[in-house]
């Protein structure tokens, strides 16, 4: 289950199904990402905060590009850049990896047995490649996962009630699953469809366990006095963000 709680005053969420990983999910209180120059000396105030919880160094917080692709990549000691990859896999204790959102599907899945994580920026473009089941598949064929052992949180994005979408996505989203069934709604002659739903049926089609994947119920445009909504605030630059470390054996 999601919760809220503070940190330092700032409000963050998390998720129990998570245990054992060290996990933020950012709120409106404490961005660590923005193109804004206002923001600046906000976001830089709250990576020096998020660093010093995480026990890390600025130069071992690290984010890929995310350019909405398929793209995959792991996480490698002294490594910061990771041009275009929309998940970064962690396997090691001295890094902490994030990523960015402010609509877009926020997936979080971990290992506690082969203690890996990983975070995955899933919009439209990453649901219908399937981002979510790729990065699963690679934990298990690369990193040995059971897929039984895998806990997957599904973060706040914004929801069927607010994601209008025009035809050609529609379409392209509804084959990118085999049970579309339920994930889109049509009301006032719009398309309205359901990404937190259909990357969870993407995750159990490879095998994931339902019991396994929490879904947020949060919408970033609904609920945009605690996330930011690209869409309902015309195209912002500032995000939320999730951030995990792994925690030492």
């Amino acid at each position: 289950m999601f919760y809220l709680e503070k940190l330092n005053g700032k409000t963050v969420m998390k998720t129990d199904i998570l245990e054992g990983l060290t996990h933020f999910f950012t709120t409106r209180e404490c961005p660590i990402k923005s193109k804004e120059p206002e923001m600046q000396d906000i976001i830089k105030e709250n990576r020096i905060m998020f660093c010093k919880e995480l026990g890390i160094t600025e130069d071992n917080f690290v984010y890929p590009e995310q350019r909405h692709t398929d793209t995959i990549a792991v996480v490698k000691e002294g490594q910061t850049y990771y041009p275009e990859a929309d998940a970064l896999i962690l396997t090691n204790h001295t890094q902490a990896v994030f990523l960015n959102f402010a609509d877009c599907t926020p997936l979080v899945a971990y290992d506690k047995k082969q203690n890996i994580g990983a975070v995955i920026h899933a919009g439209w473009k990453g649901t219908v490649g399937r981002i979510g089941a790729k990065t699963i598949i690679k934990m298990h064929d690369e990193f040995n996962s059971n897929i039984d052992d895998i806990k997957i949180a599904i973060g706040a994005a914004i929801s069927v009630c607010c994601y209008e979408v025009k035809e050609d996505v529609f379409n392209m989203s509804m084959i990118s699953v085999k049970n579309n069934s339920g994930l889109y709604k049509f009301r006032d002659g719009k398309i309205y469809v359901d990404l937190k739903e259909m990357n969870k049926r993407q995750l159990m089609e490879e095998g994931i366990k339902e019991e396994n994947i929490d879904v947020c119920p949060y919408c970033t445009s609904c609920d945009n006095n605690l996330f930011y909504s690209y869409r309902k605030e015309g195209a912002t630059t500032n995000r939320h963000s999730v951030i995990i470390k792994l925690k030492d054996v």
